[in-house]
């Protein structure tokens, strides 16, 4: 069962417009470095990797989510049930010290092409969990292994929730607007594709 939130969807576009700020930053201390230096900016793939290792950990898009759980588990003919309300927060980027983009660039009309992996889920982090009804059974009690499972049921509910708010999809829109705009100001355009990991590795 889950709970439909509106609220959800604004923080997590909340979380992506502080992290656009941080990033717009980024873009405009680099390009003042480049209004400073003479001439045109030559790119070379290690300048590439070097500028996505220093924002990959900027590309990412947190999601407060809500989810609820139905806990129930019968011992001894004796069955407990709990219904809990988890908040948590999901983060959601790309992986690129996992997998290292491929990329091409064409000096004679100044073109780079990225390809990146998929955007995933970095983490979970569990907020609050709140029982609204518990109902132990007579043979049955609540133990400190039941908080345990909830847990476990909390995070992999939360990150189903963030696959459902299409979180994924939001953090590689925004890593593509960002890294289009990250080697403009050199004068580069810039084409970027999501692909599996094994396409990425690919020569």
């Amino acid at each position: 069962m889950r709970v439909p939130l509106s609220g959800s969807l604004r923080l997590a576009a909340l979380g992506v417009a502080v992290g656009l700020g941080v990033v717009l930053g980024v873009v405009l201390a680099w390009r003042g470095a480049s209004l400073l230096s003479p001439g045109h900016t030559t790119i070379s793939e290690s300048v590439v990797i070097e500028r996505l290792d220093a924002v990959a950990k900027l590309i990412t898009t947190e999601a407060i989510v809500r989810d609820v759980i139905t806990y129930e588990n019968t011992r001894l003919g004796s069955r407990k049930r709990s219904l809990v309300i988890v908040t948590g927060k999901t983060l959601v980027g790309l992986d690129l010290m996992q997998v290292q983009p491929r990329i091409e660039i064409r000096q004679r009309d100044r073109h780079i092409t990225l390809i990146l992996p998929h955007a995933r889920l970095l983490g979970v982090d569990i907020l609050e969990l709140r029982t609204y009804d518990e109902r132990r059974g007579l043979w049955n009690p609540f133990r400190p292994s039941d908080r345990d499972t909830l847990y476990q049921i909390a995070r992999r509910q939360l990150a189903s929730a963030a696959r459902d708010l299409a979180v994924v999809t939001q953090a590689e829109v925004s890593a593509r607007r960002f890294l289009v705009g990250l080697f403009a100001t050199d004068g580069y355009t810039v084409q970027v594709t999501f692909a599996p990991a094994a396409r990425v590795r690919a020569p």
